[in-house]
């Protein structure tokens, strides 16, 4: 069953033009197209791992998903039923339902709560239990993530570590219950040798909790340990989607084996060939209607410039890729 949908959605940031554009050249607005007609849909219990270089619209999604971005075009659907627009206890319900994991434990904290009070503070905010329940929830959270109550519940967050504001902010997302978590590289502030520590935290609190996972990272090493299926991104767009071990063995867009072979090797005695992508990296400002990489694809010709494939990313989708020229790469490949 579809927990949580994303219907075409986009995002547009507008670049208003200096005094003497507008009023003298009578030049018209451009737009960042940050995000564009991304469709996903994520089961029960599912992670749905997003990779992408910076700039690919990978934290724009997720906050238009958490509700802290309106989206400019489509819809988001939860259970079936568009959150868009909702208002008074059904957004609160939603707020309560999906929650977010943010990257940078260092600003995502309140620096003037105590560690208990930064983790009840989404049920105080919409009125979950009465206070000595929340108060008992969040201490038992706090042991639950692996800071011992008794310990780190009266502390600040500038007398934590980087891994341990992690697990209060984690903390702080499942003492809602959520049933859809959103990740946001929450690895990619910490140091290497904490971030197994973390990992092996949201893999056990998801086999306990049940919840969906919406994980976004840089790192294609951990989203093919801990996601079912990989969507890839380029500029906004979704250009591969597929079971995570199978796009990263066996990736069909030109874009997903350029970017899994700039994967570097631990062996100084391995070699290998070049990512055969030209050209400079596209602007996201009034992008043509086409596929986004066009410009630096190996393979593209007229019809990739012109038309874009949308592809069906549903829960369960097989191996797919947004490209015109699939069969000519395989050839090439081969």
């Amino acid at each position: 069953m579809v927990v949580l949908e994303l219907d075409r959605l986009s995002c547009h940031f507008e670049l208003t033009p200096g005094f003497v554009d507008r009023v003298i050249k009578r030049k018209p607005p451009s737009y960042i197209k940050a995000v564009e007609r991304l469709s996903i849909a994520i089961g029960e219990k599912e992670i749905l791992g997003i990779a992408g270089e910076s700039g690919c619209g990978k934290s724009t999604t997720c906050s238009m998903v958490s509700g802290l971005l309106d989206p400019t075009e489509g819809d988001i659907r939860f259970r079936g039923k568009s959150i868009l627009g909702l208002r008074g206890d059904a957004i609160k319900d939603y707020r309560r339902s999906v929650q977010m994991i943010f990257q940078d434990p260092y600003e995502s904290l309140n620096p003037r709560f105590r560690t208990v009070d930064i983790v009840a503070e989404g049920p105080r905010a919409l009125e979950l239990w009465d206070a000595n329940e929340i108060e008992q929830r969040s201490l038992a959270m706090l042991d639950a993530v692996g800071l011992p109550s008794g310990k780190y519940a009266e502390r600040f967050p500038h007398e934590l570590s980087g891994g341990e504001r992690q697990r209060v902010g984690i903390a702080s997302a499942l003492v809602m219950e959520p049933e859809v978590i959103i990740a946001d590289e929450p690895l990619s502030m910490l140091d290497v040798s904490i971030r197994a520590g973390i990992l092996d935290l949201l893999r056990e609190m998801q086999a306990e909790r049940g919840f969906s996972s919406l994980y976004v990272s840089h790192d294609l090493s951990i989203l093919g340990n801990v996601a079912d299926r990989l969507l890839i991104m380029y500029l906004g767009q979704a250009m591969e989607i597929g079971p995570a071990e199978e796009v990263i063995r066996n990736p069909k867009h030109p874009y997903t084996r350029a970017l899994i072979g700039a994967v570097p090797i631990p062996d100084p005695r391995s070699r290998r060939a070049i990512p055969n992508i030209r050209g400079d990296i596209s602007k996201p400002i009034d992008p043509p209607p086409g596929c986004r990489f066009a410009p630096r694809c190996p393979y593209a010709d007229a019809s990739c410039s012109n038309t874009f494939i949308e592809m069906e990313t549903g829960a369960g989708t097989l191996h797919q890729a947004a490209c015109h020229r699939l069969a000519e790469i395989d050839n090439a490949g081969s």
